[in-house]
């Protein structure tokens, strides 16, 4: 039992419909096969390798025709061609040689691959579907704006298009991570490796009305036009603070500068016990010490 999937839509300038979209059940059926989706990614990535890289093995390096030396009485070890993997200059031993990786798989199996690959990207609500495309030139100031007004600036996309559509693919071609194909070039590598996939909707047919997603975009607006007002609002409350805060400042300056002069001013009644009359009523002490032997002795 399939499941039914539905997609945003949107308008060819990039404004989303209200309504969503039901994808069809051919490709969209709902259901994953990890498995396949593995086995498909890893037959697309080896088919893509060239299988150019070469190397020398040491029959195919020049020179080391005979033996660089006899075999015993040297005192070194014995070797047979100085173009042996251990000498420098000698040939590579089991280096890579040219070579076909392509590897194959089933018609069935590839269709299955593809079909989870799209039902996976709509389960994770990142297919979108588009009114067609109609460029009149190339232009690639108008997809970016397409772009732009559907949030996908700076994420992987994957446009399929109806069929041939040149202008879009050279509207899109200098723009990073943005990548142009025809829906019946689709594969699954592409289709997993893109954050979002756009697709025209006369790509997929006659498509039925999904459910009501509200008027989320025109809300959003607004609340962005009040936010730069209040933004300016709370600009302006921070400057009407900082104007009084040289006043504050000034005040709790001269609070400190008549806190560190009193404490100036009192300093020389602290010293007054320490002043030099001490020393002197001990000199008067110890004459009156002296006069009484003096007395002693009258």
């Amino acid at each position: 039992m399939s499941t039914v999937l539905e997609a945003a839509a949107y308008s060819a300038d990039g404004a989303r419909r209200r309504h969503a979209v039901q994808l069809p059940a051919d490709p969209f059926d709902g259901r994953v096969h990890e498995a396949v989706l593995h086995q498909a990614v890893k037959v697309y990535l080896a088919n893509q390798r060239q299988g150019t890289a070469s190397t020398k093995t040491r029959g195919l390096v020049t020179g080391g025709n005979q033996k660089p030396w006899k075999q015993k009485g040297t005192g070194r070890a014995r070797q047979g061609s100085i173009r042996s993997p251990l000498w420098p200059g000698g040939g590579t031993a089991f280096g890579p040689l040219p070579r076909d990786y392509r590897l194959g798989i089933p018609r069935k199996m590839r269709h299955l691959a593809l079909r989870s690959a799209f039902s996976a990207r709509a389960l994770e609500q990142a297919v979108h579907v588009v009114e067609p495309l109609l460029f009149e030139a190339p232009k690639t100031k108008r997809m970016t704006a397409l772009l732009d007004r559907m949030d996908l600036v700076g994420k992987k996309v994957l446009i399929l298009t109806d069929g041939d559509n040149r202008n879009v693919i050279l509207s899109a071609r200098n723009i990073p991570d943005v990548e142009v194909r025809r829906y019946r070039d689709a594969n699954p590598y592409e289709v997993l490796r893109a954050d979002t996939v756009v697709i025209e909707e006369p790509a997929l047919g006659t498509l039925a009305q999904g459910a009501d997603l509200g008027d989320l975009p025109a809300r959003r607006e607004k609340r962005s036009a009040k936010a730069p007002a209040a933004a300016g609002e709370a600009d302006e409350a921070p400057k009407k603070k900082k104007k009084k805060a040289p006043a504050k400042k000034a005040k709790a300056a001269a609070d400190k500068k008549a806190a560190v002069k009193k404490p100036a001013a009192k300093r020389p009644a602290a010293k007054a016990p320490a002043k030099k009359p001490a020393p002197k009523a001990a000199k008067g002490a110890t004459a009156g010490k002296a006069k009484q032997p003096s007395r002693k002795k009258g």
